[in-house]
């Protein structure tokens, strides 16, 4: 058993003013998501130039705050912000949902491709290899945070959390597995498909397959939300039920691309 380390959940203070390490993961995840797009741009992809990236990253990043704080207001958590609808606001708080965060970046590259006259998958085989970063980022803040945890267990890496919402037994640390899967591997599977030149759609596919298979199995080993519980009896979670949509769509996306877009590249 490992105790939980003395880590603030704030980050640093400027005045009134208090920085959280939540935040901090968004915004580091975005900038280095931003920065490895703008180096990859040029004339034989999507976007040619950084200006375009900039666009683009702005379009995603609203897009996937907003349908990640909104997916989980209505998915997650809608009795508490009924009675307080000005909490959806105070992102500070934490509370976003990832399948949520996906459908708002979808419909936020689905408006630029449509702006901008780009091919929708071209777009989304450029964005994604970044992503985990993000997703990695953002899942170390959730170990932070202490929300998210694991299941009762009694491996020797078990984490004794000290929010005493946690029960005060040990708990698998699955905040930490899922930044190794969703942040890790994940990269290192995207990055080798966009280095291969991978057809149009086969990235985006393996995001969404990839993606959802790793959330599905960690869901085997972290407890479920309170409010919610488990779905039909006693095995299925409200995040493996929304990830069954991500692996099916990543599936066909990869077939579709080995069986109509032979060529190689995500442009």
């Amino acid at each position: 058993m490992l105790p939980f380390p003395a880590i603030d959940p704030i980050a640093f203070s400027v005045g009134p003013v208090a920085v959280h390490w939540y935040g901090l993961a968004y915004l580091v995840g975005i900038a280095s998501g931003w920065l490895i797009l703008a180096r990859r741009a040029g004339p034989a992809c999507v976007l040619t130039d950084a200006d375009q990236v900039g666009d683009l990253v702005f379009y995603a990043a609203l897009g996937a705050v907003l349908g990640g704080r909104i997916g989980y207001v209505l998915l997650y958590n809608p009795a508490e912000y009924w009675h307080e609808p000005m909490a959806l606001l105070a992102v500070w708080r934490g509370g976003m949902s990832f399948h949520g965060g996906v459908i708002g970046f979808i419909v936020a590259l689905a408006l630029y491709a449509r702006r901008r006259g780009h091919t929708f998958l071209a777009l989304t085989d450029f964005v994604l290899p970044v992503v985990p970063i993000g997703l990695f980022f953002g899942r170390v803040a959730n170990f932070v945070n202490q929300e998210l945890w694991g299941a009762p267990s009694s491996v020797a890496w078990a984490v004794l959390f000290a929010d005493p919402a946690a029960g005060g037994v040990p708990r698998h640390p699955s905040q930490l597995y899922e930044a190794a899967l969703e942040g890790v591997v994940l990269w290192v599977i995207l990055q080798w498909l966009w280095a291969r030149g991978a057809p149009r759609g086969r990235i985006s596919g393996a995001f969404l397959l990839g993606y959802g298979t790793f959330r599905s199995a960690v869901e085997f080993l972290r407890e479920p939300d309170a409010h919610i519980g488990f779905l039909f009896g006693d095995w299925l979670t409200m995040g493996q039920l929304l990830s069954a949509p991500m692996m099916l769509a990543g599936t066909v996306l990869i077939w579709r691309a080995r069986s109509q877009f032979p060529e190689a590249g995500p442009t």
